[in-house]
């Protein structure tokens, strides 16, 4: 059962990015379904390197698009960008190195933080960037 469902309420009408917001929200459902069948730590060590790949390119694409239109806060947004890849980049050195397992406070922290990402800074940016004719 998937852990987190994609809703109208994500989408930002912006097509590139809700294509990638749904491929988060698809890797951390493969991870945690992984985690609930008790898979081992290779297959749950290679779902979250996808998902860390993954969010480091969707990260810097928001961020060209920031950089190509002028958004007045890129800034701040870039930095919130900088603090979750060294959160998840830490998590994976740990799980890597056997000092962390995936357990459902991980799987909660992932979806939290997507949610509150999607929802709240990203939302921020929809109304400049499609006033500069992004869609």
């Amino acid at each position: 059962m998937p852990i987190m469902s994609w809703t109208d309420a994500y989408s930002t009408g912006i097509a590139e990015v809700d294509q990638q917001h749904k491929k988060l929200i698809e890797l951390i459902n493969s991870l945690h379904d992984a985690m609930v069948k008790g898979q081992g730590k290779d297959v749950l060590g290679k779902i979250l390197r996808e998902l860390v790949d993954y969010c480091a390119s969707h990260f810097a694409m928001e961020e060209r698009m920031f950089d190509k239109h002028g958004y007045p806060d890129a800034a701040d947004h870039k930095e919130k960008h900088q603090k979750m890849t060294s959160k998840v980049l830490a998590l994976q050195a740990q799980f890597e190195q056997g000092k962390a397992t995936m357990t459902i406070d991980v799987m909660d922290f992932l979806q939290q933080w997507l949610d509150k990402h999607i929802l709240g800074t990203d939302k921020k940016y929809v109304p400049f960037l499609k006033s500069k004719g992004v869609q």
